[in-house]
């Protein structure tokens, strides 16, 4: 998968509405859905793996990435409208990895890189991710529906856009901070009734 080293217009509107509507028909059933949220998305992956600082070929790299860990994670994604905030997140995830592992090898002796490699994580530590999710997205069910709107929205996303998500969720933009704080307050409750030690140190 080769694109163009090309800057995003970061003013086009309604692009996580339009990736949410291709994601839908993706896991729906409609191949063609995927080509185009590829299409829709990529440009704003590769400005964000160049922004780590990483060259073509692994800006390249952290892309495919990105796209081949939607395919196989995307049942984890609760909320559509959340896809291109989790896309940019993976990507930036992935950035930082491959961007860190890259300069380790670079200050590294050829004799010694082996011991510097990461470590591929066990199918056991896969299998409490997957399971921590579980729990985790099961609590959110459990909150009122404001906040299980708002939660399932930002939760994928650094830098939420407090504009967007007002006029989609009809809040002043001014109260999405406070509910939101209040919202994981609640969610946090709930973990910790439910006996998860990874709520209590904001895992």
């Amino acid at each position: 998968m080769t694109h163009p080293d090309v800057p995003v217009d970061a003013a086009e509107p309604a692009r996580w509405e339009r990736a949410a509507s291709l994601f839908l028909r993706w896991r729906g059933g409609d191949t063609r859905a995927m080509d185009e949220l590829v299409r829709l998305m990529t440009p704003t992956l590769w400005h964000v793996a160049r922004a780590y600082g990483l060259d073509f070929a692994l800006a390249q790299d952290v892309v495919q990435t990105t796209w081949m860990t939607l395919v196989r994670r995307h049942e984890s994604i609760m909320d559509a409208r959340a896809v291109s905030g989790w896309l940019t997140m993976c990507a930036r995830r992935e950035a930082w990895r491959v961007g860190k592992q890259h300069r380790q090898a670079d200050a590294t002796e050829s004799a010694a890189l082996e011991t510097q490699l990461p470590v591929h994580e066990s199918a056991e530590h896969d299998a409490v991710a997957a399971d921590e999710s579980r729990r985790l997205w099961s609590a959110v069910t459990m909150l009122n529906e404001r906040c299980q709107r708002l939660l399932r929205v930002v939760a994928f996303e650094e830098r939420p856009d407090y504009a967007r998500i007002a006029e989609d969720l009809a809040m002043p933009v001014g109260s999405i901070g406070p509910t939101r704080q209040r919202c994981l307050g609640k969610l946090r409750a709930l973990l910790e009734g439910a006996g998860w030690e990874g709520a209590r140190d904001g895992r």
